[in-house]
């Protein structure tokens, strides 16, 4: 059975930690190490490795504490450039191309955001169960057969983000930015509708926006169109 920690969820840092029960994973290290460490009660010496989607100091500043962790850290090869990380435990892994940590079968997808190379995962563990891994962009080109968990971005909604520019409280500059780098409600809506749902167990939504998003209307929308467990990370 997989099980979700959340370490963190917005633009100040993210960070979780997944385990099938016999592998223990980070996703992110946007972070201080120290705050990892605190959250999981120091127990991160059975932390088999961590994925990083993209260059961005909220995914990857806990990054070189990771490291002298002696933790593998897993990332495009357009991600370690763009970092400029040459490390013995930095392992550059192609798109679409499985690998192995544990217990967990790794596939990297290509998303969309403004930067050099972003991923998002698909693990699969040995028990069968599927977990997508989607933040940081604003388009998933991919559909996907029998998930059991994901976690996705849902930073913000258009219509709270519309009323925020109207209002004056968020500049009309965000809206391009977050429609070309971030994954809305209204975006995941439409996901979960085109992709098979019938064997989720649970959906975490991830990196809620500050100003342009409500914690309990999304749960609702979610709930209303996925008929699952919503959870909000943060």
């Amino acid at each position: 059975m997989i099980d979700i920690k959340v370490l963190g969820s917005s633009s100040k840092g993210n960070a979780y930690r997944i385990s099938d029960g016999r592998t223990s994973l980070l996703l992110e290290a946007g972070i201080k190490f120290r705050d990892i460490q605190r959250k999981l009660d120091f127990k991160t010496s059975d932390l088999a490795g961590c994925l990083i989607s993209h260059e961005h100091g909220d995914h990857r500043s806990g990054l070189k504490d990771v490291l002298r962790a002696g933790i593998d850290v897993y990332m495009s090869p357009g991600t370690a450039e763009a970092i400029g990380i040459d490390h013995h435990r930095v392992n550059k892994v192609e798109n679409k191309k499985p690998f192995k940590i544990g217990t967990w079968t790794v596939m990297p997808f290509d998303v969309q955001h403004d930067v050099s190379e972003p991923f998002g995962f698909l693990l699969q563990n040995q028990a069968g169960e599927k977990l997508l891994f989607a933040t940081d962009t604003y388009y998933i080109r991919y559909k996907f057969q029998n998930l059991t968990h994901i976690m996705i971005e849902t930073n913000y909604s258009m219509n709270i983000l519309k009323e925020n520019i109207a209002a004056g409280r968020v500049p009309s500059i965000m809206r391009k930015r977050l429609m070309q780098s971030h994954f809305s409600l209204e975006h995941a809506l439409d996901f979960f509708k085109a992709n098979d749902l019938s064997k989720v167990q649970e959906i975490w939504l991830l990196h809620l926006s500050d100003n342009n998003s409500d914690e309990e209307f999304f749960k609702r929308e979610v709930q209303k169109v996925t008929g699952k467990i919503v959870k909000i990370a943060k």
